[in-house]
């Protein structure tokens, strides 16, 4: 009753604000806690729109699922300034409140994100004993446009300077081939704001092992968006610290998948290759 009772206050909360259709913080219960639990994580310029067919397949799996919107993300404006304006802070909050929601869903907790989603689930697991399984996908702990050397640096700079906005493609502006809700412009202030709570992530791999009972990392060898050097010098930390109740996957380069391989509405989605290997990895996951 309390979970219910605080996703509806989200719920409340988003009500005043003007989101793309599909946007709003999604919960597919049964009525009654179940077994299995899934948290959703979407990406960055994204929302829950992202995961909603692949959230879908694990309700049927019987799992109760919960897929929460990141602030300021999912406007119906894709120009709106407000996503300017997340905070690190701001994503310690608003993953950690849909975990504990989770807790008194079911069972046992799944945690799963995509690319900032990725970050979030990342420290989530790195944190929290009442994670059983965190299933990062192309997690955005560097990006590829800046050298693993220049990240903390970057990142400084991001954070001081004026918010600047970069469009995704210079040539084709809003035109971008993006599933329809997502943003068309990058903002310095935000991507600073998600490598920073990556650098958590990072710091904390340094000196112990993550909380939760088991991870599964996957990454897309195809991907020009996302640092995989960076993600795998985590990965060997985590086991350098004695943490063996890893599993790791890696999507082929030659499938030639797009950095958000989960969106179904992507003009260059191939979900078909993708939802058959995740389901697969998450039921067989320790």
């Amino acid at each position: 009753e309390e979970s219910l009772a605080r996703f509806a206050e989200i719920q409340r909360r988003e009500a005043d604000e003007a989101l793309f259709a599909g946007c709003e913080s999604q919960l597919l219960d049964h009525g009654a806690p179940v077994e299995q639990v899934m948290v959703m994580f979407h990406g960055y310029r994204n929302c829950p729109r992202q995961m909603q067919e692949l959230g879908q397949i694990f309700y049927e799996h019987g799992y109760n699922v919960i897929i929460p919107r990141a602030p300021h993300m999912g406007l119906a404006d894709p120009l709106a300034p407000e996503q300017a304006e997340l905070t690190a802070d701001e994503l310690s909050y608003f993953s950690t409140e849909a975990v504990d929601i989770a807790q008194g869903l079911g069972d046992r907790v799944t945690v799963l994100g995509i690319s900032m989603g990725g970050i979030v689930t990342g420290w989530q697991a790195q944190s929290r004993d009442d994670v059983d399984l965190a299933v990062l996908i192309a997690p955005a702990f560097g990006v590829e446009v800046v050298p693993a050397l220049l990240t903390t640096p970057a990142v400084r700079l991001f954070s001081l300077l004026p918010n600047q906005y970069i469009w995704q493609d210079n040539e084709l502006k809003t035109e971008v081939p993006n599933p329809p809700q997502v943003y068309p412009r990058n903002a310095t202030r935000p991507i600073s704001a998600f490598l920073r709570y990556g650098f958590a992530v990072r710091n904390g791999s340094r000196r112990t092992a993550p909380e939760a009972a088991a991870l599964l990392v996957t990454t897309n060898d195809a991907d020009h968006v996302v640092s995989n050097e960076t993600t795998a010098v985590i990965i060997e930390r985590w086991q350098g610290q004695g943490f063996n109740a890893i599993e790791t996957y890696h999507f082929a380069a030659d499938l030639q998948l797009d950095h958000d391989l989960l969106s179904p509405d992507h003009p260059h989605e191939q979900v078909e290759k993708v939802y058959p290997v995740l389901e697969k990895l998450i039921d067989e996951a320790p």
